[in-house]
């Protein structure tokens, strides 16, 4: 007569316990672009580098499942800033990117910033944007230069390249004077492209950047990145995130 009421609150509980599990469990959509090992997709479709590599960490301590899509970087920041994704990889701060994503409490990559510039051409720069002031200058689509890049950009004549090749190109073609980028995406593709002795990168860095995973800013979003931010920063704390540097080649900050 009292085994059925034991055997039925044992039914409950795992029922209550299998509900739980099921209401925690979260898929997360990750997005971003080609970033040289920092968030690149294979030719057999799975993606690698720092960042995906990072995320999946991340997920197996909170128990959440992950779905990682590349995008142009433009894209990728505008899904993640209106919340039709989950987690955004790689983007510097910057005032206007602060107002529309909430960013991780701590980065996973540094990146400095310079002007690259045709072997030969006499370019110079001292950090004085004032020199450049009429001078031609192709940057990154959607990339963030820092606060004093922001500052100068009015009064310089700045076009936009979609990739790098289409930066190095347009230097290379003599379309524009000066191609600002970061040597970790461009170093590769000067090698690819055979330019290692036609096109340098001047010694004055633009702005040393710094990396993040970036959320949606919205309250639905808050547990995610709390959850995340604890447990990134327990990789950082275990050494993990100095190895995945070193395997990759990427500076940390």
């Amino acid at each position: 007569m009292h085994r059925l009421p034991k055997v039925a609150a044992g039914v409950a509980m795992l029922a209550a316990a299998l509900a739980g599990t099921a209401a925690g469990a979260r898929e997360l959509l990750v997005v971003g672009a080609h970033f040289e090992r920092v968030f690149e997709r294979r030719a057999d479709g799975e993606f690698t580098g720092m960042g995906p590599d990072l995320v999946r960490l991340v997920a197996r301590r909170n128990k959440d499942t992950v779905r990682f899509e590349l995008y142009p970087w433009a894209r990728a920041q505008a899904m993640v800033a209106q919340g039709m994704a989950d987690i955004l990889v790689g983007p510097y701060k910057s005032a206007e990117r602060l107002e529309r994503m909430a960013f991780s409490r701590s980065a996973f990559y540094r990146d400095d910033m310079v002007f690259y510039a045709l072997a030969g051409a006499g370019q110079a720069w001292q950090g004085d944007y004032a020199a450049l002031e009429g001078k031609s200058i192709v940057v990154m689509n959607g990339w963030a230069y820092g606060a004093g890049f922001d500052a100068a950009r009015p009064r310089l004549r700045v076009s936009v390249a979609n990739n790098v090749e289409n930066g190095l190109l347009m230097l290379t073609y003599k379309h524009v004077a000066l191609f600002a980028s970061n040597r970790r995406n461009t170093e590769p593709v000067l090698a690819a492209l055979k330019l290692g002795r036609q096109v340098v990168a001047l010694p004055q860095v633009i702005e040393v950047q710094d990396g993040y995973f970036a959320f949606p800013r919205r309250a639905s979003h808050d547990a995610i990145r709390a959850g995340f931010d604890s447990a990134l920063d327990a990789l950082i704390e275990s050494g993990e995130l100095k190895r995945l540097s070193l395997r990759y080649d990427v500076d940390i900050p």
